[in-house]
């Protein structure tokens, strides 16, 4: 079967940069941007971005970005990391970015317009890239400011030894090297998630286009993980200050907070780091401004205002003290930055509700019993979302789930006054299985008046061999938002989320290889399930 695949190289170099090809110590050479401010050459603190999705497209728009920032007197350097649009070498997923990413600064350390200090910032890829060079302990680096990303981005998960939980694999985690990270260029396709084995139509993808790609080779069927951070973990480098963006709604978010919790139990990262709690997601949708394009006036200014406030204080030394939370309260109608001192706020509290037979959710506990559905991989819940990315821009009703019979459904009683949620949320129950493993999804989701059903937060586990009973705890993350009075929480729990995760076929064969799937039914021990929120 011939498989249509849309390629889309370099945008057109922008006249407001010099490129230069920038050598790395093994000869390679990586294209970089450099945008002067007022283009003049003077000593200044330089702005480093290092990005896979090539650093003259419009998808990233670097050329208004570096505006903004040289606007405020700021030189921007930006780099197509290696082999990659106009940039040198193998086209390989994270292990690169380490080395390359300390070249680069010693670059740029020897050019006429720069003082010697160094910040880094970006969205996703090119968040982790300040992660990469930070593991390397580059002296000119003084900070970074990495939005909606982690150390750990589109890790490929899998079995733990000692542990029978791990997480649940993302649809994207191996189409994002037969897309992105192909070859130097982007390729747009679409895997029919329908027709299986996945890996058969791979293998016609790799035909159509005539080469295969290292890091989907790299990692199938089962990955072979090089280092990332060949120089050693960078949380055990030389702690800088860093400003993490997180996005309420953003699908990667959990990598990020699984950072954050690392960091605070290093003293020194924890004297370093500063929250930026967003209601967004990961393509910067704003739950505030659902429909506003990023070529609107407000747009650069929400962007990237924090950012420059930051890099103000820590590469020009502005005498200013930053909050070190902030965070939006979404659904509350007001976009302002809310602060305090940690996170979560230290006047919240935890609140618990249980589930019950009757569809119930109340803080009180029902009788013990069981609930029961059946998993199908050929008939998967469907995700909500046509791009889990860009979750705000559809934002969708998710009340249909409701309706179906392989999803669990307890809804509370309205609220007769707002609920504030601020902090984690968890659901804890004991599962159990007639299948060699399962998958485990909980959504928490904000029940208008009218019936509508919208999300808040979720989370999602695999359970391999889980018998008739197994305690799982799912972390559905954080959020900042507001229940309005006359509004009601709902959790559904279900075994699938398809296709932004890949279904589990029934039968414990490898997800991309099985070409056949067996129901499975799924149990729920109610007396045994709370859902913990955390409330102002």
């Amino acid at each position: 079967m011939s498989i249509p695949v849309q390629r889309t190289g370099p945008g057109p170099l922008s006249p407001d940069a010099t490129q230069h090809m920038v050598r790395m110590r093994d000869g390679v050479r990586l294209a970089t941007d450099v945008y002067l401010p007022g283009g003049e050459v003077r000593p200044g603190p330089v702005v480093l971005t290092r990005l896979p999705y090539d650093k003259c497209g419009e998808y990233t728009f670097m050329p208004r970005v570096a505006a903004y920032f040289t606007a405020r007197g700021y030189t921007m350097v930006v780099q197509d990391v290696r082999g990659k649009f106009r940039s040198e070498g193998e086209t390989l997923l994270f292990v690169n970015e380490a080395y390359d990413g300390h070249d680069t600064l010693d670059w740029i350390v020897q050019q006429e317009w720069s003082d010697g200090v160094v910040g880094m910032w970006g969205d996703s890829y090119y968040g982790f890239t300040q992660w990469a060079a930070v593991s390397t302990g580059h002296p000119a680096l003084r900070a970074i400011a990495p939005r909606v990303t982690g150390t750990r981005l589109g890790e490929l998960p899998g079995p733990v030894p000692g542990k029978r939980t791990h997480d649940v694999e993302m649809g994207v985690a191996r189409f994002y090297p037969l897309s992105v990270f192909h070859d130097r260029d982007m390729l747009f396709w679409e895997l029919d998630w329908t027709r299986r084995p996945y890996a058969a139509q791979v293998e016609e993808f790799f035909a159509a286009v005539g080469s295969r790609s290292a890091s989907y080779d790299m990692w199938f069927p089962h990955p072979v993980n090089l280092r990332r951070f060949p120089a050693g973990h960078p949380f055990d480098a030389p702690a800088v200050p860093v400003l993490m963006t997180v996005g309420w709604w953003d699908n990667c978010a959990p990598w990020q907070w699984h950072d954050h919790r690392e960091l605070q139990r290093r003293p020194a990262w924890a004297s370093n780091e500063y929250l930026l709690l967003e209601a967004i997601d990961h393509e910067n949708n704003s739950h505030f401004e659902r429909g506003v394009p990023n070529t609107a006036p407000s747009f650069l200014p929400r962007y990237l205002d924090p950012a420059i406030e930051f890099f103000d204080v820590f590469l020009r030394g502005r005498d200013t003290t930053l909050p070190r939370v902030r965070w939006q309260l979404a659904g509350s109608g007001d976009p302002s930055w809310r602060t305090c001192p940690s996170w979560p706020p230290p006047s919240a509290h935890e609140i618990v509700l249980h589930p019950a037979a009757d569809g119930g959710l109340g803080s009180r506990p029902g009788p013990a019993g069981t609930v029961t559905w059946t998993h199908d991989a050929a008939d998967p819940v469907p995700s909500p979302a046509g791009d889990a990315f860009a979750f705000l821009a559809e934002y969708p009703d998710e009340s249909s789930l409701a309706e179906r019979a392989d999803v669990l459904t307890f809804t509370a009683a309205p609220r007769t006054e707002p609920l504030d949620l601020a902090g984690p949320i968890r659901l804890d129950t004991v599962a159990g299985s007639d299948g060699p493993e399962m998958d485990l999804f909980a959504r928490l989701a904000d029940v208008a008046p009218d019936g509508s059903a919208r999300l808040i937060a979720r989370g999602q586990q695999t359970v391999l061999d889980p018998g008739d009973s197994f305690p799982v705890s799912l972390d559905l993350g954080h959020t900042g938002y507001r229940l309005a009075a006359g509004h009601a929480l709902r959790l559904t729990v279900a075994s699938s989320d398809a296709p932004e995760f890949v279904p589990a076929p029934g039968t414990g064969e490898h997800r991309w290889l099985a070409g056949k799937t067996t129901p499975n039914r799924q149990r729920l021990h109610l007396g045994d399930t709370r859902l913990t929120l955390t409330v102002l």
